[in-house]
C-alpha cells in the first residue's frame, strides 16, 4: 500500500475510503486493525502528504481519541507520523496536542505508546514552537498530566529533554513551577540498576545526567531544589550525597545571591559536617567542588549599593569554623578545615584575598611556634596549597594582595623549609621555593641569588637523593623564568664546581659531586640562552675526561651523554634551540669520536674509553634526540655533511679537523677496526631523519652497510651496521631500487647463513631487515618471517632465532619506531601473530625433541607482545601450548610464559579456571625454581590464580597454602614479599566479605 502511494497509483485519502467499511466496524479490534494499518502507511508515507490531506487526517485522527482503549495506540502512532509533516496547517499542532490533553489518559497506556506520546510533543515543540508557546501555561500543565507517574527509564529521558526545553526555550510556566517540579525531582536521586543483557544500554548515569540538567535549569527551582538537596546530603546512601552534591555545583552556575541567601547556613553547616566527618574521598573531594562552586557563585553577583555582600558574610562562616584548627598540626581536623578554607578561595580573587588576608599571617606565626618538623611540614604543606592558589591569577597586585605584605616572613619560612634537617619538610620547601617563582614579580633580586644558592646547595650537596632530584626539578622549572638569573649564577657555580679538584674530598665523593654537576646542568638547560651556557661547558667536560687516564672515565663519559640526551630532549619543542643545540654538539661528538678512532689505529692505547661499547650506546640517544625534530631544511643541510664524512672521508666541517690519519669505515683492514665502531654513530643520525628528507648517495650507502654487516668480525659493529641498514630500508620509497638492494640483502642473508664463521651476523641482519619490512607491511616480509621459522630448527641458531621473535615484536630503543619517524602501521603486532602463529604450533608439533623449546619460546615472545584483549580472544587455542612451555627447561621460556599468564588470570578467569588443576600444579613447582626471576614471576601467577571463581579454587587451598610456606624462607627478599602476598590471598580466599 505504501509503494502505491510513493508511486501516484492511490492517495492516502483514497486508502481510507477503501478502508471505510473497516474503520466504521461495530467491533473495536478490527477498527484498531484498520487504523494500524493505515497509521503504519502515514509513516512511511507523511512526506509525500498535501496540506489538504494532512487537515483531514489529522481531523479523523482527533475525532478517534474518544475511542475505543483498543483504538488508541494506533491513532497514536498515526498522529506521529502527521507530527513529522512540513505541511500541517497553523493551529494543527495545538489542536493535536489539546485533543490529547483532553482525551487519553497516558500513563494508563503501554511503554511504547506513552514514548509515541512524548514523541509527538517533541516533534511538535520542534517545528512549531511559536504555536505551542500561544497557548501559555495551558501547554506545560498538559504536559505534567501526560508525564505525572512515569516509571520507564526510555520515556524519563525524553520526558526529562522536554522539560528541559520548556525551561531553555522559554515557554510560559505560568503558576505552575512548583508542580513541574515535584513532577521531575520525585525521581531524585535515581535508583535506577540496568537489567542484565539490557539492549536498550540506558545506564544510571544517564537518567542521573539528564535529570541534572533539567534541575539545574532554571532560579525557579531554586526555593523547592535546594531543601531536597540539603535533606538528601544528609542521606545514609553515598550515592544520594554524590548526586545531591554534584547537582548543587551545577546548579551554582545559574544561581544568584538571591536564590541561594535564604539556605547558605544550612548548605555551609551540611558541607562542613561531610568534610570533617566523612571518611569517602569522593564525597569530600564533591563537597569542595560545591563549596568553591559556591563561593564562584556569590562572587560573580552584581551588588546593589543597598544589598548586603554574602561573600563576606559566607567567607566570615568559614573562617569562624575552620581557622582555629590551623593552630593544631597534629589534630585530625586541620587537613580539613585547609581544604575547605582554600577551595572557598580558589574561587575568585576576591574570595582569595578575603581568606588569605585571615589565614597567611596565622600559618606564618604557627610556623615559627612549632619547632618540630613534622607539625612545620603540615603547616608549610597547607601554605603552600594558598599559594598554588595565587598561581591561578599570575602577577601579584601590589595594592590588595596580602602575600605581597608578606613576602619577607614567607620566603624566610621557606628558606628555613629548604635548611631544615628532615628530607620531607625540604621536599615541600623546594615545591613551596617553584610556586613561589612562578609568581611574577614576587620574589626580589636578592631572593632570586638565594633561591639559585639554595638550589645549588640542594642539588649538589644534600645527602639525601630526592632531595637533590627535586632541586634540580624546580631549577629546570623556574630556568625559563629567570633566565639571566640562572645563566648568569648557576651556570658559572656549576661549572666551577665540576671542575674543581678538591684534596679532600674521596674519590667516590668526587665523582658524586660531578655526577650531580652534570645533571645540574642538564636539569638548568630548559630555555634558550641557559643552553647556550651549558652545553659548551658539558662538551668541554667530555673532552677532558677523554684526554684523562682514569680507569673508571668510561662512566664519566657515559654520564656526559646522560645529561646531553637531557638537555636534548628539552631543546625540541624549540626550533631555535634545537639547531643550535644539533650543529654544536653532533659535529663535536663525531670529530671526538674520529680522533680516537684514529689514534685508536695509531696509538692504542689513547682515547680507548670513547670506543666502548658503553659510551657509543650512549652517544646514540643523544644524536638521536638532537635529529629528530630538525625541520626538513635544516636537517638536509646537515645530512649533506654527515653523509659524505662516513662514505669519503670528508671531515672539513667537524671542529678541530687535523687528523693524523684519513677516515675510512668501510674500508677493509685491521687497523680500522675502531673506525668501524663509529657506524653506531652513523646510525644515530640518519635513522632519526625525517622521513621528507634526501640521503645523499643512499644507494652506496646501503650496500656499504650492507657488506660490513655481513662480514665484520665485530659484533658490536656487525649489529650496528644491520640496525642502520634495516632503519634506512624501512623508510625508503617503494619501487626498482628498493627491491633491488633487498634481494642484493637476501642473497648475501642466504649465503651467510648456509655456512661458515658469518651465520650470526647475517642471522642478525635477517632479524633486522625482517622487522623493518614487518613494520611496514612489505610483501617480502613473510618470506623472510618463513626464513626465521625454518631457523628454529636449526641446533646453532635455532635459541638465537627464538630470541629475535622478541626483537620482531618488541619496541626498538634506538631505530625503527615511531619517535625517530619510523613507517610503523597499525596492529603490525596482530597482523604478524595472525600470520605466524598457526605456522609455530605447527612447527612445534613437528620438531624434534631438541629443537622444540625453540619454538616455544619464540611462541612466548610473540605473546608477550600482544595486546592482551587479542590475546584473550586467542586463548583457548594456545593454552595447552602455553601449559606445556612451563614443563621447558629454558628458563627464559618459563619467564616469558609466566609473565604471558599472569594477566590472562585476571582478564580471562573463565577459560583459564578450566585448566586449573594444571596451572596450580606448574605453579608451585616453579616457586622452586634456581632462577629467582622465574621463583617471583611464579608467586605472581598464584596469586593472580586467587581471581578465578572461589568454588573452582577451593579444593586446592590448604595444598597452596602449605607450598607457600616454603618460600617464605627464601634467601632472596623479594622472592619472601612475593610470597606473604600471594599466600595471603590463598588464606582469605572463601572468607566472608571476600
Amino acid at each position: 500500500l505504501s509503494a502505491g502511494v510513493k508511486d501516484g497509483s492511490w492517495t492516502v485519502l483514497q486508502l481510507v475510503e477503501a478502508l471505510g467499511s473497516c474503520l466504521e466496524n461495530t467491533d473495536p479490534r478490527m477498527r484498531g486493525r484498520g487504523i494500524q494499518l493505515l497509521s503504519q502507511v502515514l509513516l512511511q508515507c507523511y512526506s509525500l502528504l498535501q496540506e489538504k490531506e494532512v487537515l483531514h487526517l489529522v481531523l479523523f485522527y482527533e475525532n478517534r481519541l474518544q475511542d475505543h482503549h483498543l483504538v488508541i495506540p494506533s491513532v497514536l502512532q498515526g498522529l506521529r507520523a502527521l507530527s513529522m509533516c512540513d505541511v500541517l496547517s497553523p493551529g494543527l499542532a495545538v489542536s493535536v496536542l489539546k485533543a490529547i490533553f483532553q482525551e487519553v489518559h497516558v500513563q494508563s497506556l503501554l511503554q511504547l505508546d506513552r514514548h509515541t506520546v512524548y514523541s509527538i510533543i517533541t516533534n511538535f515543540m520542534g517545528t512549531r514552537e511559536e504555536e505551542l508557546k500561544g497557548l501559555g501555561a495551558d501547554f506545560t500543565f498538559g504536559f505534567i498530566q501526560v508525564m505525572d507517574g512515569e516509571k520507564d527509564p526510555r520515556n524519563l529521558l525524553v520526558a526529562f529533554q522536554i522539560v528541559r526545553d520548556l525551561i531553555a526555550k522559554n515557554y510560559a510556566l505560568g503558576p505552575f513551577v512548583e508542580e513541574l517540579f515535584e513532577v521531575t525531582s520525585c525521581y531524585f536521586p535515581i535508583d535506577f540498576t540496568p537489567p542484565p543483557n539490557d539492549p536498550h544500554g540506558i545506564q544510571r548515569e544517564d537518567l542521573i545526567l539528564s535529570l541534572r540538567a533539567v534541575l539545574a535549569s532554571t532560579p525557579q527551582f531554586a526555593e523547592f531544589l535546594l531543601p531536597l538537596l540539603i535533606e538528601k546530603m544528609d542521606s545514609d546512601l553515598q550515592s544520594a550525597k554524590l548526586d545531591s552534591l554534584q547537582t548543587l555545583t551545577a546548579c551554582c552556575a545559574i544561581y544568584g545571591q538571591k536564590e541561594l541567601q535564604e539556605f547558605l547556613p544550612s548548605l555551609w553547616s551540611s558541607l562542613r559536617r561531610e568534610v570533617f566527618q566523612t571518611a569517602s574521598e569522593k564525597v569530600e573531594a564533591e563537597c569542595l567542588a560545591a563549596l568553591h562552586a559556591l563561593s564562584a557563585c556569590l562572587s560573580c553577583s552584581v551588588l546593589r549599593s543597598d544589598t548586603e555582600d554574602l561573600l563576606d558574610s559566607f567567607l566570615s562562616s568559614i573562617l569562624q569554623d575552620c581557622r582555629h584548627h590551623l593552630c593544631e598540626p597534629d589534630m585530625k581536623l586541620v587537613w580539613p578545615s585547609a581544604k575547605l578554607l582554600q577551595a572557598a578561595a580558589g574561587a575568585s580573587l576576591r574570595a582569595y584575598h578575603c581568606v588569605t588576608s585571615s589565614v597567611l599571617p596565622l600559618l606564618l606565626e604557627q610556623y615559627t611556634k612549632h619547632p618540630q618538623s613534622s607539625q612545620r611540614r603540615t603547616i608549610l604543606e597547607m601554605l603552600l596549597g594558598f599559594l598554588e592558589l595565587q598561581q591561578k591569577w599570575g602577577h601579584v597586585e601590589e595594592d590588595e594582595s596580602t602575600l605581597l605584605s608578606l613576602r619577607a616572613p614567607v620566603c624566610s619560612v621557606v628558606f628555613s623549609a629548604l635548611t631544615d634537617p628532615s628530607v620531607q619538610l625540604q621536599l615541600v620547601g623546594i615545591r613551596a621555593l617553584t610556586v613561589l617563582g612562578s609568581l611574577q614579580g614576587f620574589l626580589s633580586p636578592s631572593d632570586l641569588e638565594l633561591v639559585v644558592d639554595h638550589l645549588i646547595r640542594l642539588a649538589l650537596h644534600e645527602e639525601d637523593s630526592q632531595s637533590s632530584e627535586a632541586a634540580m626539578e624546580a631549577a629546570g622549572s623556574l630556568a625559563p623564568l629567570y633566565p639571566k638569573v640562572f645563566s648568569g649564577h648557576m651556570v658559572p657555580r656549576l661549572e666551577e664546581e665540576l671542575q674543581s679538584e678538591r684534596q679532600e674530598e674521596s674519590p667516590r665523593d668526587h665523582c658524586s659531586l660531578q655526577q650531580r654537576c652534570l645533571q645540574a646542568l642538564a636539569a638548568v638547560s630548559t630555555h634558550t640562552s641557559i643552553v647556550r651556557e651549558t652545553v659548551p661547558v658539558l662538551l668541554q667536560h667530555l673532552r677532558k675526561v677523554q684526554k684523562g687516564s682514569e680507569a673508571g672515565n668510561a662512566q664519566d663519559m657515559v654520564s656526559v651523554c646522560q645529561s646531553l640526551h637531557r638537555v636534548a630532549l628539552q631543546c625540541q619543542q624549540d626550533a631555535e634551540s634545537c639547531w643550535y643545540y644539533h650543529q654544536t654538539v653532533v659535529p663535536c661528538l663525531l670529530a671526538m669520536a674520529v680522533q680516537a678512532a684514529m689514534q685508536e689505529s695509531t696509538h692504542p692505547l689513547l682515547g680507548k674509553a670513547l670506543l666502548e661499547e658503553e659510551v657509543l650506546a650512549a652517544m646514540v640517544p643523544v644524536i638521536s634526540a638532537a635529529t629528530t625534530h630538525l625541520s626538513p631544511e635544516l636537517a638536509a643541510q646537515s645530512v649533506s655533511h654527515v653523509v659524505p664524512l662516513f662514505l669519503d672521508g670528508e671531515v672539513s666541517f667537524l671542529p678541530q679537523n687535523s687528523f693524523p690519519c684519513s677516515f675510512q669505515p668501510f674500508e677493509d683492514g685491521e687497523c680500522l677496526e675502531a673506525q668501524r665502531r663509529l657506524v653506531a654513530l652513523l646510525m644515530a643520525f640518519v635513522c632519526s631523519l625525517p622521513r621528507n628528507v634526501a640521503i645523499p648517495q643512499q644507494e652506496r650507502l646501503l650496500r656499504e652497510l650492507l657488506a660490513l654487516s655481513c662480514s665484520c668480525n665485530c659484533p658490536f659493529t656487525a649489529t650496528t651496521a644491520a640496525k642502520c641498514f634495516a632503519g634506512l630500508v624501512n623508510k625508503h620509497l617503494a619501487g626498482q631500487q628498493l627491491d633491488e638492494i633487498l634481494q642484493l640483502a637476501v642473497n648475501r642473508m642466504e649465503l651467510g647463513l648456509a655456512e661458515g664463521p658469518c651465520r650470526m651476523q647475517a642471522l642478525t641482519l635477517l632479524l633486522w631487515v625482517t622487522k623493518a619490512l614487518v613494520l611496514r607491511y612489505h610483501p617480502l616480509s613473510s618470506r623472510l618471517t618463513d626464513k626465521l621459522l625454518g631457523l628454529l630448527g636449526d641446533t646453532e641458531l635455532g635459541p638465537a632465532t627464538a630470541d629475535g621473535f622478541s626483537l620482531l615484536m618488541a619496541e626498538s630503543p634506538d631505530v625503527l619506531h615511531k619517535g625517530c619517524h619510523a613507517d610503523v602501521r597499525i596492529m603490525f603486532r596482530q597482523r604478524f601473530f595472525t600470520d605466524n602463529v598457526p605456522k609455530l604450533v605447527q612447527g612445534f608439533h613437528g620438531a624434534g625433541p631438541d629443537v622444540k623449546a625453540n619454538y616455544l619460546k619464540g611462541l612466548s615472545h610473540v605473546l608477550n607482545h600482544l595486546p592482551k584483549p587479542v590475546l584473550v580472544t586467542e586463548l583457548p587455542t594456545l593454552l595447552s601450548l602455553l601449559l606445556e612451555a612451563l614443563s621447558c627447561s629454558d628458563r627464559v621460556v618459563q619467564l616469558s610464559t609466566l609473565s604471558c599468564l599472569q594477566p590472562l588470570l585476571l582478564e580471562a578467569p573463565q577459560i583459564m579456571s578450566l585448566h586449573v588443576d594444571t596451572l596450580v600444579t606448574k605453579f608451585l613447582s616453579l616457586t622452586s625454581s634456581p632462577t629467582m626471576a622465574v621463583r617471583i614471576a611464579a608467586l605472581r601467577c598464584a596469586h593472580a590464580l586467587t581471581s578465578l571463581p572461589t568454588t573452582v579454587l577451593l579444593p586446592y587451598k590448604a595444598r597452596v597454602i602449605r607450598a607457600l610456606a616454603k618460600p617464605l624462607d627464601d634467601k632472596k627478599r623479594l622472592v619472601r614479599k612475593e610470597a606473604v602476598a600471594a599466600r595471603g590471598e590463598w588464606f582469605l580466599l572463601g572468607s566472608p566479605g571476600r
